[in-house]
């Protein structure tokens, strides 16, 4: 076979879907079709491409490679003949984001690629208030987070795809007990006290308290933040408390970010845009874009690499 775009569209989505019947659903087809196209695409290839297990299926390392090979190519693809609308030369896109370190990577992209456009980025915590923001037409794009089992919901008139979703770490001061441990179990940390950021709409921090009574504590102290991750970070190393960090945090002196054992919590970053105002074009460039910067992040954090060679095997 001749891998087609309509190949690349197929490992996109199981990629973003993390599932291949949801894949299907919605790409149309039967989940037999999807199962039977991902296993012609392995075999031309040569290796697997994702990992199955109970809750879906997540890229081995060879098969990220390969479906950030393939934005790249429908990114492309969706730009051939593109050309500006009439009207002003550039034109503005309002994106909204929330607390993701993937925001100044991408911005940096889309300028480089999409010189003829201005992004004017505004900084949004809650998704929930990112997709009314999308519903009311306030902003065009957006980068917004969501849980497994609690996606995003939105109109018809708003669209989304999964940028990456990756395991919630831990970050502990250098000097404690736990230290010298490769992963952490949630329930050695029933006695610490814990920075949880605010509600998200989206189901933070419902899911940290319920992987916390799955492991049989309730946590004991609870200090309510919101702010500048060098002032958390400066608090954890003074021992004030321990946090759940996105995996790719930069530490400073001081701080270990170590993965929980069995990675009990998710969190998935999505792309989300409104169609009438947003091209195809744009919106595969602004994927591509956000994708390439997730992986710079996973270039500059040897923590998350190390767990994800030790998870996440070639050939699993």
């Amino acid at each position: 076979m001749e891998l087609e775009l309509r190949h690349l569209r197929v490992l996109c989505a199981i990629a973003d879907a993390g599932s291949v019947g949801r894949a299907a659903a919605q790409l149309g087809y039967s989940q037999p079709a999807v199962s039977t196209q991902l296993r012609r695409i392995e075999r031309h290839l040569g290796e697997p491409l994702f990992e199955r297990g109970p809750s879906g299926v997540r890229p081995t390392r060879y098969g990220a490679e390969v479906v950030e090979q393939a934005r790249d190519v429908l990114t492309r693809a969706a730009a051939i003949g593109h050309r500006p609308a009439p009207g002003p030369a550039h034109r503005t896109l309002r994106v909204a984001a929330t607390n993701s370190p993937m925001l100044s990577g991408t911005v940096s992209r889309v300028r480089a690629r999409l010189p003829e456009l201005s992004l004017a980025v505004t900084s949004v915590y809650a998704s929930s208030r990112i997709v009314e923001l999308l519903e009311e037409g306030a902003v065009d794009a957006a980068i917004a987070a969501d849980y497994p089992g609690m996606e995003l919901r939105h109109s018809a008139g708003v669209r989304h795809r999964g940028i990456v979703t990756e395991p919630t770490f831990v970050a502990l001061p250098a000097r404690h007990r736990l230290r010298q441990c490769a992963q952490i179990q949630l329930a050695d940390l029933a006695e610490d006290a814990w920075f949880v950021t605010p509600d998200d709409g989206a189901g933070w921090p419902g899911v940290f308290y319920d992987a916390c009574t799955a492991a049989g504590f309730t946590p004991l102290t609870v200090h309510e933040f919101l702010g500048d991750q060098t002032q958390l970070q400066s608090m954890i190393a003074d021992g004030l408390g321990v946090s759940l960090v996105q995996p790719t945090l930069r530490p400073v002196p001081h701080i270990l970010v170590k993965p929980l054992a069995g990675s009990p919590l998710w969190c998935r970053y999505v792309l989300a845009w409104r169609p009438d105002t947003v091209s195809d074009a744009v919106a595969e460039t602004l994927l591509g874009s956000a994708t390439a910067a997730y992986r710079d992040l996973v270039a500059q954090a040897p923590h998350l690499r190390t767990w994800a060679s030790r998870t996440w095997s070639v050939g699993a």
